[in-house]
């Protein structure tokens, strides 16, 4: 896995966008696009990458995940899709419309999809119903989409990566159930627990926006270091505590204002009582589970 961005709003330089691909694979999928261009040449600067960023961004990405429509996680994708080569994009329904409806329509940017009205061909844009098993042509993946609620009025959803029985899963923005008054986290928890028990699931990743000191009606469908807990307690009842020791659970989307970043980090290792493997990635820096 290669961080191109890590953050989850005002640094537009390093937003929410995660390659992943099989040990020794130059046959990535590209988990949301916040920032592509300028995650890419961090990448060869950390030599995590040793070509030119048209190779990385025209050859090694062969397709991308979409989990919301939110612009920390699409403005990438839109801004370099001049530059970039044809390829598919997954997303749910929801997510699909509001690319087509939003963002590629001739007015707030050319329409670089292969449908409506101007049509430069170059993405197709794959609506793909949650919890449906698909191929990924060209990365030996097998997917599945799960919902997640972010805000009531916004959709947003997980993938859960599949390759060769060796499983990961990311999860766009989302809050917590209980904030949410939803239960998709618990449907996906129920969903993957098997995977935990049998060790097949290498990783997590997963959002922390806020300290703890934000206020639950002021988190905007996201989570906090003790709602992520109050989630994997779920997990653990489903799975045995024993089972997440030393799991790798990867913080995304921390939002960078302020000391915030390092507050969520030191909140996490100060209460880690599945003494799970916190992992905080660095943009440009190559990760392997």
């Amino acid at each position: 896995m290669v961080p191109l961005g890590i953050f989850g709003g005002e640094k537009e330089e390093n937003l929410s966008s995660y390659l992943v691909s099989a040990t020794g694979k130059n046959q990535f999928l590209c988990l949301d696009a916040g920032t592509i261009n300028a995650g890419i040449n961090k990448a060869i600067e950390n030599k995590t990458f040793n070509t030119d960023e048209n190779t990385v961004l025209k050859e090694y990405i062969k397709a991308y995940f979409v989990s919301h429509g939110h612009l920390d996680h699409v403005s990438g994708l839109i801004i370099n899709s001049p530059a970039d080569s044809k390829k598919n994009i997954y997303a749910i329904p929801f997510v699909k419309n509001i690319l087509l409806n939003q963002y590629f329509t001739n007015e707030v940017w050319a329409n670089f999809s292969d449908e409506g009205a101007g049509a430069i061909g170059k993405y197709h844009i794959n609506a793909v119903e949650p919890q449906k098993i698909f191929e990924i042509p060209e990365t030996n993946f097998k997917a599945q989409f799960f919902e997640l609620s972010h805000t009531k009025t916004h959709e947003s959803s997980a993938i859960l990566i599949n390759h060769q029985g060796q499983y990961l899963l990311y999860l766009g923005d989302t809050g917590a159930d209980r904030v949410e008054q939803s239960n998709k986290l618990e449907n996906l928890w129920k969903n993957i627990a098997p995977l935990v028990r049998n060790k097949s699931l290498k990783a997590i990743l997963i959002e922390v926006s806020f300290p703890n000191a934000q206020k639950e009606n002021l988190l905007f469908g996201h989570l906090t270091p003790n709602l992520l807990n109050e989630e994997l307690n779920k997990l653990a009842f489903l799975v045995g505590k024993e089972h997440l020791k030393g799991f790798n659970v990867v913080i995304t989307h921390r939002k960078p204002t302020g000391k915030n970043p390092e507050i969520i980090a030191d909140e996490l290792k100060a209460n880690n009582p599945f003494q799970v493997n916190w992992v905080f990635p660095e943009q440009g820096v190559k990760l392997s589970f």
